[in-house]
């Protein structure tokens, strides 16, 4: 008869069951959950899952972003338990945990979409704060009716180098391109508290921009990283949100592909790393209420470049929660 297995030996803080030791079982050994932390049937209370979307049907150009999930969990093994530039225990102060991968249809986008707003939901039950890591930006339309059950029309903070609120692409409603003009449609965003940041590239028409104003974002482009710098862009940010729950959603490609090549849809003139994570790091002032992570495409991704980018930003979201209590 099998031996039974030794449990791994875990950082335990608080109560809170942490990272796996790496001074005991090496960051390339260990489960292949996010950060090497608990599954969510590892524990009985959870203040933060994360999850991820394994899902890339509604992309324009490149694919692969269904792979996404995995290469962000594992470049996030070097992740470790204290984040000093944001002095937070992460993972001791609440209890984070993976909650594995939604199944979800790769050949309906419909489908899919149900599928994700379900298994949010459903993950939501369990946890106060969701984290996702996609997948393309498709997602965030579930995303957002999930959010917006719970709380009401959402503050949305978009970290993308595209607007993503096109009518429609190929004459498909439903495409990473869309997400943020689905949900205005159908009122799951607060219009006087949203914007977006590091937008950047050619666009379709002057239209384009006049359209975004009306579904109610504000934006702060590329470019003026170079005139406000990142504690500018703070300021912008907490101006526009206020007090309101925010959800923030983060395509990769908000950064120049210097830092994210791996990513579909690239644009030169982004967002360094630096700039990005000091800018994140500013959301524990925030009622922040859940948050994405996509477009993350590992194929075009050379030493894991994109994913350790990725999985920083995941990591410096669930910092901001960490220095505030999640509000009813």
């Amino acid at each position: 008869m099998a031996e039974p297995k030794a449990p791994l030996p875990r950082i335990t803080t608080g109560g809170n069951l942490g990272q796996v030791d790496a001074t005991v079982v090496p960051r390339f050994a260990g489960p292949a959950t996010f950060a090497r932390l608990p599954r969510i049937d590892e524990v009985s209370d959870v203040d933060v899952a994360v999850v991820g979307v394994p899902f890339d049907a509604g992309v324009s150009y490149r694919p692969g972003a269904r792979f996404g999930p995995t290469h962000v969990r594992e470049s996030s093994r070097l992740l470790r338990p204290y984040n000093p530039a944001a002095d937070v225990e992460p993972f001791a102060t609440q209890q984070v945990v993976d909650a594995g991968d939604l199944a979800v249809n790769p050949f309906d986008i419909e489908a899919g979409i149900e599928q994700i707003y379900a298994g949010a939901r459903a993950v939501l039950e369990r946890a106060g704060r969701l984290v996702t890591i996609g997948g393309d930006h498709t997602i965030a339309l579930p995303l957002l009716r999930a959010m917006a059950k719970l709380h009401g029309p959402v503050a949305v903070v978009h970290f993308d180098a595209h607007l993503d609120t096109w009518e429609t692409y190929f004459g498909a409603k439903y495409t990473h391109g869309t997400p943020f003009r689905r949900a205005a449609e159908e009122g799951l965003m607060d219009p006087t508290g949203c914007l977006h940041v590091g937008t950047r590239g050619p666009l379709y028409a002057p239209s384009d921009l006049s359209d975004d104003r009306g579904l109610g974002f504000q934006i702060v482009q590329g470019c003026e990283m170079d005139d406000i710098g990142a504690r500018g862009v703070i300021e912008r940010i907490a101006d526009r949100v206020g007090d309101r729950p925010v959800y923030v959603s983060v395509d990769i490609d908000v950064l120049d592909p210097a830092f994210a090549p791996g990513t579909g849809t690239p644009e030169a003139g982004g967002l360094t790393s630096r700039e990005l994570l000091a800018i994140l790091r500013s959301f524990s002032s925030l009622n922040l209420v859940g948050a994405d992570i996509v477009e993350v495409s590992p194929a075009y991704d050379h030493a894991e470049i994109t994913g350790i980018a990725a999985s920083h930003v995941t990591y410096e979201l669930i910092s901001a929660m960490a220095k505030t209590p999640a509000k009813p």
